[in-house]
């Protein structure tokens, strides 16, 4: 599940994702669709009645209430010191209730 709050970043997702080439096509819907329980890839705010819980990849500020559902939480940090500064927050948040966390540097 990729999860936002922001529509406007599900949406650009969403139509990127729909672009040529059609190899490159990933199989995704909002969490609202009828076939969102069978899509692979999930976008949305809300994970509701879905099955999924192996990856989360967040895009938002604040920690999502249901991201210990999931095997595993991706965090995903911009180079903006505003963006850095929510993740070292939400990095806080994990640590501090035990979960084991690790960096990983991709701007290199």
């Amino acid at each position: 599940m990729i999860h936002s709050t922001d529509r406007r970043i599900l949406a650009d997702l969403d139509c990127a994702w729909w672009q040529d080439p059609a190899t490159g096509f990933l199989p995704h819907c909002l969490t609202e669709a009828a076939h969102a329980p069978q899509t692979p890839i999930i976008l949305g705010k809300d994970i509701g009645q879905l099955a999924h819980s192996d990856v989360l990849i967040n895009l938002d500020d604040g920690t999502p209430n249901f991201f210990s559902r999931f095997q595993r939480l991706i965090e995903i940090v911009g180079t903006d010191e505003t963006d850095r500064n929510f993740a070292r927050q939400r990095w806080r948040f994990y640590q501090q209730r035990g979960y084991v966390t690790t960096h990983h540097d991709m701007s290199k």
